[in-house]
């Protein structure tokens, strides 16, 4: 089934609960790929997942339809990243991808 259209409070507090003991994180293979790429470490991403924020609206997946979601924040070495995922389910996120976000 697919979730609906969440604000951004909504989607962050959904997040929370993924990350909580009934919820789920899965990282899909193009994250963990991106992942090592950027020289991260799953907990970097878990840090910037329980304290970043929800930024750019929603945006949805044409071929899955899908809502995906992109969060920034600093993961503990400050490194400023963005992870974009998505729910599967109300109590599981997927990760689809991480990157670093360059100073301006």
């Amino acid at each position: 089934m697919l979730v609906t259209l969440q604000t951004a409070i909504a989607a962050k507090d959904l997040l929370i609960e993924c990350l909580g003991e009934d919820g789920e994180v899965v990282p899909g293979k193009h994250f963990l790929e991106e992942l090592e790429e950027e020289e991260l470490t799953f907990p970097d991403a878990l840090y910037v997942l329980r304290h970043g924020n929800i930024v750019d609206p929603a945006d949805q997946d044409i071929r899955t339809r899908e809502w995906k979601y992109t969060i920034e924040g600093q993961e503990p070495d400050e490194k400023r990243i963005r992870i974009v995922f998505s729910f599967k389910a109300i109590n599981r996120a997927f990760l689809i991808t991480v990157f670093s976000v360059r100073g301006s």
